[in-house]
């Protein structure tokens, strides 16, 4: 295509790549109840019902793990607004409505297993994380895709593999076979909704390179993970990075490259114009994001140097 598609347009260009992904997914997920992944018999009562409340002693998580499975979980808890942004840039006919139930569905699991989890086992105060979900549901998520559907396809893509990457690293930080096991299940839906959104756009960037360009040099440009709005989340952000949980270097490597290496930006032929100036921009983008994961590392292991030289173990 030579000109500019409308978002109609796109939708109904795209639809049979949704159709056929719609189908890839249902014959590829694997049904799994939330149920069979909780400790039940680790559970006990709190106060309102004659037991005792939370104490921090009760926790067997550290202080990276804490952090990684509140963040994870009040990411998934936003579950409404992820929707909404979804059916708006979708459509709620045909495969794309279809895709948008089951998306939703599935990612509603996510959040009941994880505080289900955390609930029964104390791994976190269940007061603290009430509190925290209602302010972030109460603030919402509301990413900026002035361009519809490509930005959105390219938003999720790259964040529903960071998810998973945060998740399944999140499970070993955890200590516990019952949370690795947990997550890992979670991160293998997440990686599923990865590949619908990820062969959207791949179709995309066929159909109408440059606008597809555009979307994903705006979006890596401004990334931002859902949770950024979550109380606390520069603080669990940081603890999270210097844990090995998700940083710079893993958001480069494990997210970002992987992806455009499967669209063949880089080697593609087709481009011209805006697209090519735009797969300029990219190459740009990237240099500087090996700078940024390269100066966090070495920030990091001078950080991790210090604290072995005053003898304290670094908190994981």
């Amino acid at each position: 295509m030579t000109r500019e598609l409308t978002q109609l347009e796109l939708l109904h260009e795209l639809e049979p790549v949704a159709e056929e992904n719609v189908h890839r997914h249902l014959a590829m997920a694997k049904d799994w109840h939330p149920h069979d992944y909780v400790p039940w018999d680790d559970g006990r009562n709190f106060a309102a019902l004659g037991g005792v409340d939370w104490d921090p002693e009760q926790s067997q998580l550290s202080d990276v793990a804490k952090a990684a499975m509140i963040t994870n979980l009040l990411t998934e808890d936003n579950l409404p607004s992820y929707h909404r942004v979804i059916a708006e840039n979708f459509s709620r006919d045909g495969a794309w409505g279809t895709w948008v139930g089951r998306w939703t569905a599935e990612e509603n699991k996510h959040s009941v297993v994880m505080r289900d989890y955390l609930v029964v086992t104390r791994g976190v105060d269940p007061v603290a994380l009430e509190n925290a979900r209602m302010a972030h549901m109460t603030s919402g998520f509301n990413p900026d895709l002035q361009e519809g559907l490509l930005d959105a396809v390219t938003y999720v893509t790259f964040q529903e593999l960071a998810t998973r990457v945060s998740h399944r690293n999140t499970g070993r930080a955890c200590g516990d076979p019952i949370a690795d096991r947990m997550l890992g299940r979670v991160a293998a839906d997440e990686n599923l909704h990865m590949m619908f959104y990820r062969n959207i756009t791949g179709a995309a960037l066929d159909l109408a390179p440059t606008q597809a360009m555009r979307a994903i040099v705006k979006i890596l440009d401004n990334f931002k993970m859902p949770g950024a709005t979550m109380p606390a989340f520069r603080r669990n952000a940081v603890l999270i990075a210097k844990g090995g949980i998700y940083d710079l270097r893993q958001h480069l490597d494990d997210v970002v490259l992987p992806v455009l290496r499967t669209w063949k930006v880089f080697e593609r032929n087709d481009f011209t114009g805006e697209a090519e100036s735009l797969r300029e921009d990219l190459d740009e983008l990237l240099t500087g994001l090996r700078a940024d994961a390269q100066r966090f590392e070495e920030a990091r292991d001078r950080a991790l140097a210090r604290a072995a030289a005053r003898g304290k173990v670094p908190v994981g």
